[in-house]
């Protein structure tokens, strides 16, 4: 019954299950996590992705991308854009339903919460400073980081020998790590389009007690951008001829 859609959708909804859990963990009032900060925040995010790529990867989808900027980057890499569509649509059901679940996990603290902003951080991106010219430039450079690594990680150079099953998903969750750490307190760091459209869609369409603007004017960024710093990053991939 495996099969890549059903791969990407469940590697997806692990992801958001766990990522946006971290951060609804944090941010709700009278949870046991809160006020952990960004370090478990981040920390809580490398750990989602490596639960969900080997999700992805037992359900079917042995590319396990969880992440349309990332499958666009590397269908520019190989010039098949097949798998796009498909892909796409399986991760942002995925992210979809992930954040649902988050919201039925903590369901007595949003009502707890009074601050609208804490249960939007909760499911979608925000920037720190709202500069759209630098927030699209800090999710571009986020994004190419994470797929330009990615695609160095499995490259032939380091890869040559083949490593052993799932090293390679636990270095991909090292480097969103290091991008949560170094680069992540601009914009929150989507750096996935299915990341933020998603758990934004749960939020606008769920009963979340005294929840307020889902901020759409802002849901542009968290989406193209992503989309624009792995087709950069794929380019570069391909130059580089990993």
């Amino acid at each position: 019954m495996t099969s890549p859609f059903l791969g990407e959708f469940m590697g997806t909804a692990v992801l958001i299950l766990l990522g946006n859990g971290v951060v609804a963990n944090v941010l709700l009032k009278k949870s046991k996590g809160e006020g952990g900060g960004w370090i478990v925040i981040s920390a809580g995010w490398a750990f989602a992705v490596l639960c969900g790529v080997l999700t992805a990867i037992a359900c079917g989808s042995s590319a396990a991308h969880l992440n349309p900027a990332v499958t666009l980057g590397f269908a520019v890499v190989s010039g098949d854009f097949a798998k796009l569509v498909p892909y796409v649509f399986a991760q942002l059901l995925g992210a979809t339903t992930g954040a649902t679940l988050v919201w039925l996990h903590y369901l007595p603290h949003w009502k707890e919460t009074p601050d609208p902003s804490l249960k939007l951080a909760c499911y979608s991106t925000g920037p720190a400073i709202r500069n759209l010219a630098a927030n699209v430039l800090s999710e571009i450079i986020g994004t190419f980081i994470l797929v330009f690594v990615v695609g160095a990680i499995f490259s032939r150079a380091v890869s040559a020998t083949g490593f052993v099953p799932g090293f390679g998903p636990y270095l991909v969750a090292c480097l969103v790590w290091g991008i949560g750490l170094s680069l992540g307190g601009t914009t929150g760091y989507a750096i996935n389009p299915a990341r933020d459209l998603g758990p934004r869609i749960a939020h606008t369409i769920l009963p979340i007690a005294g929840k307020g603007s889902s901020d759409w004017g802002y849901a542009l960024v968290p989406v193209v951008s992503p989309l624009i710093g792995g087709s950069i990053a794929g380019l570069a991939i391909k130059a580089f001829r990993f």
